[in-house]
């Protein structure tokens, strides 16, 4: 019998990895519903399009109504809640959308999932689990030494990770409320095929590519943890499978890098998968731009709960994963250019006049 999973804004990057993985493996039934804004599109799921255990559904987290009847119909075994505005620069620029999808959104599918739920057999009551994806953003900045864990105090410094910390607090709430099985992950910045060219890595390769300059924040010298998204999914796995309702997991790549080296490497990666023609090497398109406002400086991750209670850990190095996105990229330019609609062309977001994603 197959496993029946109600997956939310599975079409974009996170979730549509998730879902060609998922049903790659034969075990699966996934419902899946997005809104398809900007940064969801159903070309990510186009080798699925076909497959009769993936059900797409167009619609809002926003609608209890049709998240109750989504509920109703199929009796998934587990809600994966991957929906979200996920953007700090578009945060600054517009916060009320963030709260609105990523705290009321969230809100939305958690009454609505409850009320369900306390309907449901012992048994189902049991084994039902409700998972909420979320990021290493709202725990804050760290300094030179250290890593967030899941005990560090939640420290929000953009709308964005305001709005997930909200979110996380709520997920946290029904279960020590209501007794809703709720598991909460969060992420270090992942990176992979099928990331929207809003993200760091993907505009920094598109405008490489087109000539254009590659602005960099402020020194380029802050610090994130990469996580390849397919090692990412397969935390995720872990967690639905055997994580402790309650519980919230840190999924990391250990590979800290700074947003420097990360531009410089997808530079020398380039100039060698597609060398330019004047021979000039692309990281003479670097240019450092204004900061954003309130950039967290520092983000790492201590994932050593997951791997030692779950038995997960990081399987894709950052040089390699690096480089199979990038071969991914430069064999995909037609998916590239589907999913850029006209609502976003690399222009800098978030009180300034240009920059990138970090």
């Amino acid at each position: 019998m197959l496993n029946t999973l109600l997956v939310t804004g599975g079409a974009g990057f996170i979730g549509g990895n998730f879902i060609l993985g998922l049903l790659a493996k034969g075990n699966t039934k996934i419902v899946n519903l997005d809104a398809l804004t900007y940064a969801g599109n159903l070309d990510t799921l186009s080798a699925v399009s076909q497959d009769p255990n993936h059900i797409f559904v167009h619609g809002d987290i926003r609608d209890q109504v049709l998240i109750s009847s989504l509920l109703e119909k199929y009796q998934p075994d587990a809600l994966v809640n991957f929906a979200a505005e996920s953007h700090v620069d578009r945060s600054i620029d517009g916060p009320a959308e963030f709260v609105n999808t990523n705290v009321l959104g969230t809100l939305s599918l958690l009454e609505a999932s409850l009320a369900w739920w306390k309907n449901l057999t012992e048994s189902k009551q049991r084994d039902f689990r409700f998972l909420h994806i979320s990021t290493d953003e709202v725990y804050g900045s760290l300094g030179e030494e250290g890593a967030f864990s899941e005990t560090t105090a939640f420290a929000p410094n953009s709308p964005y990770a305001a709005s997930k910390a909200a979110s996380d607090h709520l997920v946290r709430a029904f279960f020590h409320t209501y007794g809703l099985p709720v598991l909460t992950s969060n992420c270090s910045n992942n990176y992979g095929p099928f990331q929207f060219p809003e993200k760091l890595i993907p505009l920094i390769m598109l405008n490489a590519l087109a000539g254009k300059s590659l602005p960099i924040y402020g020194d380029g010298l802050q610090v994130r943890d990469w996580l390849f998204v397919e090692d990412h999914c397969g935390a995720l796995e872990a967690v639905l499978n055997r994580g402790v309702p309650g519980e919230t997991y840190n999924i990391g790549g250990n590979a800290e890098k700074t947003n420097l080296e990360v531009v410089h490497t997808l530079c020398e990666l380039l100039d060698e998968l597609r060398p330019p023609a004047d021979g000039i090497s692309r990281k003479q398109q670097i240019r450092f731009v204004a900061d954003r406002p309130g950039h967290d400086r520092r983000y790492a991750i201590d994932a050593s709960k997951i791997q030692t209670e779950l038995g997960w850990e990081a399987q894709t190095n950052f040089s390699a994963g690096l480089r199979a996105t990038v071969e991914w990229y430069l064999a995909n330019e037609s998916w590239v250019e589907r999913v850029q609609d006209g609502s976003y062309r690399g222009e800098r977001l978030g009180l300034a006049t240009e920059g990138t994603e970090q």
